[in-house]
């Protein structure tokens, strides 16, 4: 399947979509909101700007409000609220330095998009990344999501025991526990921005009738 927004080619492959830049376009051309322009009907809440502490207390609260109304299990209310917390430390503890042609100016700059699906919520959140980082990123990423269930739930208790923190927190534990406590794959994208920078997306699916 094929989407196409204004100025990228977004091809859905299993797990990772790879993303094309129609033209050839310097980085001030770059566009962060193309990513879901497609789903904007289905978004319940966007941020775009510096992640903080007060930043996570703030979506979190947001998030809490809406959930509180919404027609949903308290099941999937909670399940939502813990991986929502867990994708946001991990944006935290993970963004890598804004390139100073960017026009955004934050010391951490990230984005969450929260969408409605029929069978649950869809969590996105985008941060800049180093693309000399990206192969030790993606490997991590595809060996968690070769395991199984068992084989997760086994690596997060490795990681827990066996592992301190890294020098960004967690110790790798962040990607392993969402994919944990959502029993789904964790999809992810790398959109070019220059020669030394890579925007980096997690596309996490929540459902209603996913196991604890």
């Amino acid at each position: 399947m094929l989407y196409i927004t204004s100025n990228i080619f977004i091809h859905l492959l299993p797990n990772r979509i790879s993303y094309e830049i129609k033209k050839t376009e310097s980085s001030m051309s770059f566009n962060i909101e193309n990513y879901f322009s497609y789903q904007l009907k289905n978004l319940i809440f966007h941020y775009k700007g510096n992640v903080d502490s007060n930043t996570i207390s703030r979506v979190l609260d947001l998030f809490d409000e809406k959930m509180a109304v919404a027609n949903n299990s308290s099941r999937l209310r909670k399940r939502a609220y813990n991986v929502l917390v867990e994708s946001l430390q991990n944006l935290y503890h993970h963004v890598d330095k804004v390139p100073d042609d960017f026009n955004e100016q934050a010391d951490r700059f990230g984005v969450l998009w929260i969408i409605k699906t029929d069978t649950g919520y869809q969590i996105v959140t985008g941060n800049f990344i180093y693309t000399d980082n990206i192969e030790k990123l993606e490997k991590r990423i595809q060996k968690i999501n070769s395991l199984s269930r068992e084989g997760i739930r086994d690596l997060y208790k490795f990681i827990l025991s066996h592992q301190g923190l890294s020098a960004k927190g967690g110790g790798g534990l962040g990607l392993v526990d969402i994919a944990r406590k959502t029993g789904n794959k964790l999809n992810y994208s790398f959109v070019k921005y220059n020669d030394e920078y890579s925007f980096f997306y997690l596309n996490i699916l929540i459902n209603e009738e996913q196991k604890d």
